[in-house]
């Protein structure tokens, strides 16, 4: 009796091990290529898979977002100036078969296309571009990349490089010429407001010399203005002409 029990234990033993080979559970961001005794029968999933036990075998293909980090790279521009720049891919499988067929690893082959072509794009820029048309060089780069796996199935949406290093004397020269432009244009301006002034007091002296009693009365305001300080004591000349502008006519007649 003891040993038909030993018996069924190991039967069901058997059977366990027997269904867990046989149904896979496949999640809906992936899907699963399965081959039968070596030979690509095609992709099954999401959800219960039936494998045939010892006979069919599963590679699971993850179909969600991939974001790969691109190390730093040295680079010559074509100006011949030596940066270092790193870089962040996006991608994802949309074709599993090829992704499985095609390559053997297809992310590790997309990190080393990544690599190659940040390399040759800086590689083939000058430095001003590469500092302020950042969003030209990600776009090629996405591009030629997303060429390159695409016989893998693989898509790649987005690349964006993170950080831009430069030697530490380019970075001061960099700086002086951004300071000395800086200076440039604050020169201009300086002298647009001098010429705008000029012609404006050109208007006015034109106006002024229309009227010799209003140059007399902007002499009187202008001491108004510098005598607002008690503590200063201001001399000035008083001319014949100034005091006769404010006798009436009449009075000099009389004299």
């Amino acid at each position: 009796m003891g040993m038909n029990w030993m018996v069924y234990i190991v039967i069901a033993m058997l059977v366990i091990i027997l269904i867990s080979n046989c149904l896979k559970i496949v999640q809906e961001y992936v899907r699963g290529a399965v081959f039968r005794l070596g030979r690509y029968v095609g992709i099954r999933g999401p959800g219960l898979v039936f494998l045939i036990p010892f006979v069919e075998r599963m590679r699971r293909v993850d179909l969600r977002v991939i974001t790969m980090d691109v190390p730093r790279q040295e680079c010559m521009t074509v100006d011949n100036v030596t940066v270092s720049v790193d870089a962040v891919v996006y991608f994802r499988v949309v074709d599993p078969t090829k992704a499985i067929l095609k390559v053997n690893d297809y992310i590790k082959a997309t990190h080393l296309l990544a690599q190659t072509t940040l390399r040759n794009v800086v590689g083939q820029s000058e430095l001003d571009a590469l500092l302020s048309h950042r969003d030209q060089l990600n776009e090629k780069i996405q591009k030629i990349v997303d060429e390159g796996t695409d016989p893998w199935g693989v898509k790649v949406s987005m690349v964006e490089t993170k950080e831009v290093e430069l030697p530490e004397g380019m970075q001061r020269a960099m700086a002086a010429q951004a300071e000395a432009e800086r200076e440039r244009r604050a020169k201009v301006v300086h002298a647009e407001g001098e010429y705008q002034a000029s012609e404006n007091l050109a208007k006015a002296a034109e106006i002024i010399s229309a009227e010799p009693a209003a140059l007399q009365l902007r002499y009187l305001q202008t001491l108004s203005s510098i005598a607002t300080d008690r503590s200063n004591t201001i001399l000035f000349p008083l001319p014949l002409d100034m005091i006769t502008a404010f006798i009436p006519k009449s009075n000099l007649g009389k004299k």
